[in-house]
């Protein structure tokens, strides 16, 4: 086991912060932790060795947070990570491979995290995406047991995007594990399957709907009185009902954007933000179905009518890309890949 966490807690002074939970990460295997921001950043702090955990230790191939030697096998890529702006990115990659010793080229790291047309850009002048993927690198050439990333997905471009999945992969395959620490479910799922929200209630597996087969059961004895079959005019009620405080909203289903499984129930998502709704997603999918709706992922169901882009990341990874400001990706599911080809007339 590469990564063992043990009753980890944080308070501060008579608050806690986050409670005592356990995890487990194997070699290549990578997981996350959906968390508020707050949270998110005491994580990756404590993973960096900037700020201690109140309770609780965490293992990175047996070796303690307290021992020196945590930083030689764990790899920390922060949000916001500091870097010199005035520099190029050639000087960054040479810095970084000076520091860590790393038997990986400048022409490698730079081919693999597409940065061979920007070596002698000045960092300062560089786009987010860009830095995000010099951030990458880092963690390329420090090659650690453990790579946590905190929101590696955070403001970034499609490709960019796709090179981070494509960096996860290869370390997979030499047998690191992977943590992703992020606010964003659907970047989550994007990358892995294996989720876990950590709130308030403590480390909670991220719970998927499956399609459930209603079984009936049919009485096979005879009755001796003949049944009557009841003719009802069905009522059909357009309106999608939500919650929102202390009210219950009607919306359209033009207007839903789409629909992601939540605790208990479903969030619909409507111009970015969210509303509670008590309706199960097999449910909801059964309503929305002849409005152009369709379940992309065994936790979304999202409105046809707002996908801009189909993404394909690996074999078995893809996205769907919503005509919003955002760019929303939408998680899609390989068995549902084939389902919406075969709608939409592909091959």
């Amino acid at each position: 086991m590469v990564l063992v966490i043990d009753r980890l807690e944080k308070r501060d002074a008579n608050t806690l912060l986050f409670p005592a939970f356990d995890l487990k990460v194997e070699a290549s295997a990578i997981t996350a932790i959906h968390c508020h921001v707050n949270v998110r950043e005491m994580l990756a702090h404590i993973f960096e060795k900037a700020m201690n955990p109140s309770e609780g230790r965490i293992l990175v191939n047996g070796i303690p947070l307290t021992d020196k030697k945590f930083t030689t096998v764990t790899g920390v890529c922060l949000v916001n990570e500091g870097m010199y702006y005035r520099l190029t990115i050639r000087d960054h990659l040479i810095f970084y491979k000076s520091l860590y010793q790393s038997a990986i080229s400048m022409d490698e790291a730079a081919t693999l995290l597409q940065l061979k047309d920007k070596l002698d850009c000045v960092v300062g002048k560089c786009t987010k995406s860009e830095k995000k993927r010099l951030q990458f690198t880092r963690l390329l050439f420090a090659d650690p047991n453990l790579a946590v990333f905190e929101e590696p997905l955070q403001d970034t471009d499609l490709e960019t995007n796709r090179i981070f999945i494509n960096l996860v992969n290869l370390l997979l395959s030499k047998g690191k594990a992977v943590l992703m620490l992020t606010g964003n479910m659907e970047n989550a799922l994007t990358v892995t399957e294996r989720v876990y929200r950590l709130g308030e209630s403590g480390l909670i597996p991220y719970e998927v709907e499956k399609a459930e087969e209603e079984q009936v059961e049919v009485d096979t004895e005879e009755s001796e009185f003949p049944l009557v079959e009841a003719t009802v005019q069905p009522v059909r009620f357009e309106k999608i009902p939500a919650k929102y405080n202390d009210k219950i909203i009607l919306f359209s289903p033009t207007e839903i954007d789409y629909i992601e499984s939540g605790d208990g129930g479903a969030l619909i998502m409507i111009g970015g933000d969210s509303y509670p709704s008590d309706f199960k997603m097999n449910e909801l999918e059964d309503r929305l179905l002849p409005y152009g709706f369709f379940r992309c992922h065994r936790s979304y169901i999202v409105n046809l009518q707002r996908v801009r882009e189909v993404i394909t990341w690996t074999r078995n990874s893809y996205s769907l890309v919503l005509d919003d400001q955002s760019k929303t990706n939408i998680p899609l599911s390989k068995t549902k890949m084939a389902e919406l080809k075969e709608m939409i007339g592909l091959k």
